[in-house]
């Protein structure tokens, strides 16, 4: 009994062990049903709950991964600052620096590859071969050595001479007399002791013959400990060459503090792994070169007609760069065509893509306290399925951002998705295997209604394009991105002033917008000295949201006053106000 309540409780504790590590729970049902072990009722009531509580875990896990893709993970950007880097991360830089300078006092870095194992395994193949072929020999060694210790002495195979080939086997006796033989024309019978001595002579002398004497054995190993000896000697007095020099986006590895700022980006990369970081930083370091990337960057006209489709505009509040990618002007058949229709106009895309990168790259401060990383901003607009129906911008944009994560590690500081339709998320489920987690946790998502919103939480007002929502616009204006813009919130269903100072004479600039329009707008002038009159600047007009996007405006005035805008919302949603005013002193 004792033995089978053992037997009954070690299967029991397997069966547990099992609930939580299965994946699937029918996988454990099945189990389950193949013991044959006895179970109460109570077990019985328990595996089904258990099975539940599984199920009902994973479902919520789906459920937890689902929202993650929908959320805007708010990603803070580490310290580049080794002061800054807690312990282990201090530890783990001076290891990677450590092998870093390993490599490239070894050269490892522009040497060539290793052979490939399939060539590796044929030069092996034939060693066995050397070995079946020696063994044959050290029988016939065998052999002969057995020959002058026994009485009766074999004679050689093939090495015998000429003249006794007649008589492979000579059997020696201590009588004079012959021994008959079974086979007379085979054997030869030894009458005289002197000749049978001849003959064991003649054996011995030809055995010693075929083995190699020890001295040409000797003479060899001393030849190669003699060459042993000379080859440090040699080395020693040829000094070794100088550590390898190699850069990396125009840095060159361990030369300086800058260089600290490009590990730590690997280091991230892979989770501060050493190994990893250091095997990913000599294949970027390799696909560099396969690239070709600094013929790269001498190459012109290579971007023809992608200047709406990607380029850099302004920096955000942080002083990143904000490059964006307006994959919505391929709606242009003329200009996707160009673009996708063959494998050799897509590789061109992607090395016009590169080149871009790797320009604005070069733009960046990779000093400790400066800015190393980008903003990117995708814009959805007018693509409506063109990631899901396009198959050539589909493997284009897979193959680019495969590159980007493999070869560009900690660059993007965040990702903002901008004018994102229904189908995102079908979309975010397909980048998903190309990215990490740290790279997903750096996106953000806003659909049409919420893109300058959205960008605004990132970019300041003056910063951003026109047609999303900004102030800023091509060309020479009476405003640039030094002219700080001022955001206010329309309420729903109200009026709203602002007021503009005038301290003295002279000509007052303004612009102002307001997101969507669908507001109603007018401007006058009240002068500061009682008993003066109003000036009507702009009638009260309803403006839509097709119309002008921005109002620039001027007014000149002798008098010191205020200049009051008005605004009435009258739709039930909030509005964003955005304006910014200056005076231009009259001379």
């Amino acid at each position: 009994m004792a033995e089978e309540t053992k037997k009954t409780a070690a299967a029991e504790e397997v069966v547990v062990c099992d609930v939580p590590v299965a994946e699937e729970p029918t996988k454990t049902v099945v189990e389950k049903e193949a013991t044959p072990q006895p179970q109460t009722e109570t077990e019985k009531v328990e595996e089904p709950a258990a099975a539940a509580e599984v199920v009902a875990e994973g479902e919520k896990e789906k459920e937890c991964e689902e929202n993650k893709i929908t959320e805007s993970t708010s990603f803070k950007e580490e310290s580049n600052k080794v002061d800054d880097l807690i312990d282990p991360e201090k530890k783990a830089l001076d290891e990677f620096k450590q092998l870093i300078q390993e490599a490239l006092n070894k050269h490892e870095f522009t040497a060539p590859p290793p052979p490939p194992p399939a060539a590796a395994k044929e030069e092996e193949e034939p060693k066995p071969e050397e070995k079946k072929e020696e063994e044959p020999k050290t029988e016939e060694a065998e052999k002969t050595e057995t020959c002058e210790t026994v009485s009766e002495v074999p004679a050689p195979p093939a090495a015998a001479e000429p003249a006794k080939e007649d008589a492979p086997e000579v059997k020696v006796e201590e009588k004079e007399t012959p021994t008959p033989a079974a086979e007379p024309s085979e054997t030869v019978v030894v009458e005289k002791v002197e000749a049978a001595e001849e003959i064991k002579e003649t054996i011995v002398h030809e055995v010693k013959a075929s083995t190699p004497p020890p001295a040409e054995e000797a003479a060899v190993a001393i030849a190669v400990a003699v060459a042993e000896a000379e080859a440090p000697a040699e080395e020693e007095a040829t000094p070794p060459p100088p550590p390898e020099e190699v850069s990396i986006w125009g840095v060159p590895l361990l030369a300086d503090e800058r260089s600290d700022v490009i590990l730590l980006k690997f280091l991230r990369a892979r989770d501060f792994k050493v190994k990893d970081a250091f095997t990913m930083l000599k294949n970027v370091v390799a696909w560099r070169k396969e690239f070709k990337i600094d013929e790269l960057l001498e190459e012109e006209g290579i971007g023809e007609g992608l200047e709406k489709v990607v380029y850099v505009h302004g920096v955000d509040k942080e002083g990143h760069q904000v490059s964006y990618n307006a994959f919505g002007e391929f709606q242009d058949k003329e200009l996707y065509s160009n673009t996708f229709s063959d494998a050799e106009k897509r590789e061109k895309f992607l090395r016009f893509y590169i080149q871009f990168l790797e320009k604005n790259i070069r733009k960046l401060d990779f000093s400790p306290e400066g800015t190393s990383t980008i903003v990117q901003v995708t814009d959805l607009k007018n693509s409506p399925g063109l990631f899901l129906l396009k198959k050539e911008l589909r493997q284009a944009t897979n193959q680019a951002l495969q590159l980007l994560q493999d070869n560009y590690p900690e660059f993007v500081a965040k990702q903002v998705f901008i004018n994102v339709p229904w189908w995102y998320v079908a979309y975010n489920r397909m980048i998903s295997p190309f990215l990490t987690q740290r790279t997903k946790s750096k996106f953000v998502f806003a659909g049409p209604t919420k893109t300058a919103e959205t960008l605004f939480k990132y970019i300041a007002p003056e910063q951003v394009p026109v047609q999303y929502g900004g102030l800023s616009k091509a060309g020479e204006q009476e405003f640039t991105t030094a002219d700080a813009a001022i955001e206010e919130i329309i309420k729903p269903t109200s009026k709203q002033t602002i007021e503009l100072p005038i301290a003295e004479g002279g000509t007052l600039v303004w612009e102002v917008r307001v997101v969507g329009w669908e507001v109603s707008y007018g401007a006058e002038f009240v002068p500061s000295a009682e008993g003066g009159y109003t000036w009507i600047v702009q009638k009260t007009r309803k403006i839509g949201a097709a119309d002008e996007q921005v109002l620039s405006c001027s007014f000149k005035i002798g008098e010191p006053g205020k200049l009051v805008l008005t605004f009435d919302n009258q739709t039930s949603k909030k509005k964003k106000l955005l304006f910014r005013s200056k005076i231009n002193t009259s001379e």
